[in-house]
């Protein structure tokens, strides 16, 4: 993928001109290992098509004030979600105790410091990529705010009710789908998913009109405005 390599490279050589932080930067130089270089060609780019909001070995610091770095950390608009890519000898079977227990302990300060934490299997990126990616438009859908959404596009609870269900769902949907959860007619969840889908929220993924499904919007394209730099 020539596409991906390219926007690849800029990315991180973006990231270490910008970096202000010695230690981050050296690390960043050192560059990507392999699982993670692979979830970003095999899952992340094709689910989402860019790597905006990523970023590469980003240092923290846990409660007993030490340095940890996240393989990637996604932060849009100053959220908190990180994404570990966990290698099967390393973290299952070879694994020695302490530094399993360390592993651990970061999970939970991640979790207590109000992080949305992700872990992917490098065997699951390897033999499952397909699930990969509904589980990264799942988690990107965490961070787009649906209330602001609510309150800017002036969406009533069905259609407000209709984007938690899409932003939960781990697949596209049909009409008849929504239509039960919302106990309305098929008639009106089709009119509710029209509206949605001409405000960009929400994008059709077969096209054929009696088959027709539906999809929550994974790209931050619909009313949602990250940031440039760091939060």
């Amino acid at each position: 993928m020539i596409v991906f390599e390219t926007k690849m490279n800029e990315w991180m050589n973006r990231q270490i001109v910008e970096e202000t932080n010695p230690r981050r930067r050296e690390l960043l130089q050192k560059g990507l290992g392999h699982g993670t270089i692979e979830f970003l060609r095999t899952v992340w780019y094709p689910a989402v098509g860019n790597l905006d909001h990523l970023y590469a070995e980003w240092e923290v610091r846990d409660f007993g004030n030490r340095y940890r770095y996240l393989d990637l950390a996604y932060m849009p608009k100053g959220a908190k979600g990180c994404i570990e890519i966990q290698g099967y000898r390393s973290h299952a079977r070879d694994i020695e105790t302490w530094r399993f227990k360390d592993l651990c302990m970061k999970q939970a300060y991640l979790t207590l410091d109000g992080w949305l934490f992700l872990p992917i299997a490098y065997l699951s990126i390897v033999e499952e990529p397909e699930v990969c990616k509904q589980l990264v438009l799942t988690f990107i859908g965490k961070f787009i705010s649906i209330s602001g959404a609510s309150a800017s596009q002036s969406l009533d609870w069905c259609e407000t009710e209709t984007l938690r269900y899409a932003r939960g769902i781990m697949r596209s949907f049909t009409s008849k789908e929504l239509a039960l959860h919302l106990q309305r007619s098929d008639r009106q969840a089709r009119r509710i998913l029209n509206k949605l889908v001409n405000q960009n929220l929400l994008v059709v993924t077969n096209g054929q009109q009696r088959y027709r499904t539906y999809q929550f919007v994974a790209d931050l394209k619909s009313g949602f405005t990250g940031f440039n730099g760091h939060p």
